[in-house]
């Protein structure tokens, strides 16, 4: 499971609203191969999903995860920061024994 942060919701919503997304757009994050530790989040709105996907909801936020993806992501709370740093979206994985400065890649 993913565990949306009380700021990450407001801001996914407005984001679904500005960029005028369908009720059916729901949020998929997953894990690609890249990024200077090895692996890549990936975080965007997608109204299809498939047989192996897993979808969780969080405070009002569907979130699809492939099956995949969810071995790396179990646990993972997704958080928004729009302080002085503006780092926007971000993941607190307590599966990733590192992750590079900019938060955008981690390894296992």
């Amino acid at each position: 499971m993913i565990i949306v942060s009380e700021k990450a919701r407001d801001r996914i919503l407005e984001l679904k609203q500005e960029e005028k997304r369908k009720e059916e757009e729901n949020i998929r994050v997953s894990v690609k191969g890249g990024g200077c530790s090895g692996l890549m989040y990936d975080l965007g709105f997608d109204a299809s999903t498939s047989d192996s996907d897993h979808i969780f909801e969080d405070k009002g936020v569907k979130i699809i995860v492939d099956r995949k993806s969810l071995l790396y992501l179990a646990g993972t709370i997704l958080e928004f920061s729009d302080g002085l740093n503006g780092k926007g979206f971000q993941f607190v994985n307590p599966n990733a024994s590192r992750t590079c400065g900019c938060g955008e890649s981690f390894s296992i």
